[in-house]
């Protein structure tokens, strides 16, 4: 049987040149499991990504168990505080053992320094409006019609054909 011939042509996957260093970036922030930052969305959820994201992974002094920090903004954290046995269960279960042993939130600003920055690109994507009878709308225009301002007006017919379309159903 002659010997096999290689396909590439010299050639090599994008993925495997960058293998490496993406591995070392990660352990560089703690982070020996990759695929906590690659999958966090498939692993906390949608609902928990949208509002926080993983930073890094610090290990203690006696090496036993690490301690996962989380980003969010100020007024999520109260709720994410809440979760954080069942996060620490759902990140356990992709190392396979118990590796983190407490999970800590760090708060930001939406906006800010560059750093503590928020920007959750795992947000879903928002529910399409409903479509309001053309008699809610014109209810709510009359309503609103006396208001000067233009963006309180608009603000208060959304309200008004909100309240009016729910008190029909």
């Amino acid at each position: 049987m002659p010997p096999r011939r290689p396909t590439t042509k010299g050639f090599a996957r994008s993925s495997t040149l960058l293998q490496e260093r993406i591995r070392k970036a990660s352990e560089s922030r703690g982070f020996a499991e990759s695929r906590l930052l690659t999958q966090w969305t498939e692993i906390v959820g949608e609902d928990i990504a949208a509002i926080a994201r993983p930073v890094k992974v610090g290990h203690g002094r006696g090496g036993m168990g690490a301690t996962l920090t989380l980003l969010t903004t100020g007024a999520q954290a109260p709720m994410l505080e809440m979760q954080k046995e069942g996060l620490r269960a759902r990140v356990n279960a992709v190392y396979g053992y118990n590796a983190i042993s407490r999970i800590t939130i760090t708060q930001t600003a939406p906006t800010g320094f560059a750093d503590g920055q928020v920007s959750f690109q795992h947000r879903a994507p928002k529910a399409a409006p409903r479509a309001h009878d053309p008699e809610a709308i014109e209810e709510a225009r009359r309503l609103a019609a006396p208001v000067a301002d233009a963006g309180l007006r608009a603000a208060l017919e959304a309200l008004a054909q909100n309240v009016l379309s729910k008190s029909k159903r």
